[in-house]
C-alpha cells in the first residue's frame, strides 16, 4: 500500500503537434470545414451553380409582389410613378426640362436605368445579412447570393423595358439600329452593379447597419448622376470648375445612363456623351466587377459565422 501511495504521478502524454495533426488530416483526405477555395476553384463552383442562381433570382422576382393585388404590374408602375414625381418637381417646378429635347423619354430612361443600379446595390447590401438561415444551412459559394439579386433586378428591368419602349414610341422617338447598343450597355452595367453589390454584401455581412445608411448614399448619388437633368447642359456653363463637370460626366451611373439614352433616344447625340465613354463604361465594369468579386471571395469563410 505504501508503495502505491508514494508512486510519483505520471506526466501527461504530450499533445500532438499542429503539424502532425495537419499531416494526419491530409493523409486521410480531411480539410477545414468552410475553408475558402482558391479563386479558380471558386469560379468553377459558382459556374456549376448557375442554374441555382437563375432559379433563385426568378423565384425572388415572382414572389416580390405576390401579396399585392396588381401583382407584377408594380414592376412597371414603381419606376413610372417615380418618373412622374421627378417630372413634376424637376421638370416643371425647377425647369430642368428647358433645353432638353424629348425630356420625358430622357427622364424615364434615366429613372429606369438608375433604378436598376440602385435596387441591385440595395439588394446586394442585404444579400448575406438578410439570408443567414440559408447561408448557415447550405454549403455553396456565397457570391451566388449577390449575383442572384443583381440578376433579379436585371430581369425586372427587362420586364419594364416594354413600358419604356411604348413611352418612346408615343413621344415620337423612332426605332433605330442604335437600339442594339443597349445590349452591351446593359451587360456592362450589370457587371458594374454585380461588383459593387458584392462589395456591399461583404460590408453588410460584417456591419448590418450599413443597410440603413445606403438609402441616403444612393439618393445623393442619384442627384449627381444626371437622372433628372442634363450633365451636358451643365458642362456648358461656367459656374462650375472644369474638374467638377468632368467628375460628374465620368460618374459610372451617369455613364451607363448616357449610353442608354444615346442608344434609345434619337435626339440624344454623341456630342452629349463624355469623352471616351465606352472606355469609361468598360473600365468601371472591370474595376467594379473583378475587384468586387475578389474582395468578396477573400472573406468567403467568414460569412454566416459569429
Amino acid at each position: 500500500m505504501s508503495q502505491v501511495l508514494h508512486t510519483p504521478p505520471q506526466a501527461p502524454a504530450p499533445a500532438p503537434a499542429t503539424d502532425d495533426l495537419a499531416a494526419l488530416a491530409a493523409r486521410h483526405g480531411l480539410s477545414v470545414s468552410g475553408a475558402r477555395p482558391s479563386l479558380p476553384e471558386y469560379v468553377r463552383q459558382l459556374w456549376a451553380r448557375r442554374h441555382f442562381i437563375t432559379a433563385f433570382a426568378t423565384a425572388k422576382l415572382t414572389a416580390q409582389y405576390s401579396q399585392a393585388k396588381l401583382g407584377q404590374v408594380w414592376q412597371v408602375m414603381t419606376p413610372l410613378l417615380n418618373a412622374a414625381v421627378y417630372y413634376f418637381i424637376f421638370g416643371v417646378l425647377l425647369g430642368t426640362k428647358h433645353g432638353v429635347p424629348d425630356y420625358i423619354p430622357f427622364l424615364v430612361t434615366g429613372v429606369f436605368i438608375w433604378t436598376f443600379t440602385q435596387s441591385s446595390i440595395m439588394a446586394g447590401t442585404r444579400a448575406i445579412s438578410g439570408n443567414l438561415g440559408l447561408v448557415r444551412a447550405l454549403h455553396f459559394p456565397r457570391a451566388a447570393l449577390p449575383l442572384s439579386f443583381c440578376l433579379q433586378q436585371l430581369q425586372q428591368l427587362l420586364f419594364s423595358m416594354g413600358a419604356l419602349v411604348v413611352i418612346l414610341l408615343c413621344f415620337g422617338v423612332p426605332v433605330g439600329v442604335s437600339w442594339l447598343l443597349a445590349l452591351p450597355a446593359l451587360f456592362l452595367q450589370f457587371t458594374f452593379n454585380a461588383g459593387v453589390s458584392m462589395v456591399m454584401a461583404r460590408m453588410g455581412a460584417k456591419t448590418p447597419d450599413i443597410a440603413q445608411l445606403m438609402p441616403f448614399v444612393l439618393r445623393t448619388w442619384m442627384y449627381v448622376s444626371g437622372v433628372m437633368w442634363s450633365i451636358d447642359k451643365l458642362a456648358q456653363k461656367d459656374s462650375l470648375p472644369q474638374v467638377v463637370t468632368v467628375a460628374l460626366a465620368a460618374n459610372p451611373a451617369a455613364v451607363y445612363i448616357d449610353l442608354m439614352r444615346f442608344a434609345l433616344i434619337d435626339s440624344f447625340h454623341a456630342s452629349q456623351l463624355p469623352a471616351h465613354v465606352w472606355a469609361l463604361a468598360v473600365g468601371w465594369a472591370l474595376v467594379a466587377g473583378v475587384g468586387g468579386f475578389i474582395y468578396f471571395w477573400k472573406a468567403e469563410e467568414t460569412y454566416g459565422r459569429g
